[in-house]
């Protein structure tokens, strides 16, 4: 059985949030700090996780959080 790819999966780690979403860790690290009551964000234990279906939305109103190139 293969593992799921980030694409694939319904919860991300913030890292694989970073990766696939091609974001700043700086402003990614800041914002999720300051986040901690959004629906997107699930604590898991004491990991947090993201909604990647609902953090692709706030992406689309919010692209500040994407890396310049």
């Amino acid at each position: 059985m293969q593992r799921a790819t980030p694409e694939n999966k319904d919860f991300l780690t913030p890292e694989e949030t970073i990766v696939l979403f091609v974001l700043s860790r700086r402003k990614f690290g800041e914002w999720l700090r300051k986040q901690n009551t959004r629906p997107m964000i699930v604590m898991v234990g004491k990991r947090k996780m993201i909604n990647r279906t609902a953090f692709q939305e706030y992406l689309c109103e919010h692209p500040k959080l994407r890396r310049k190139i």
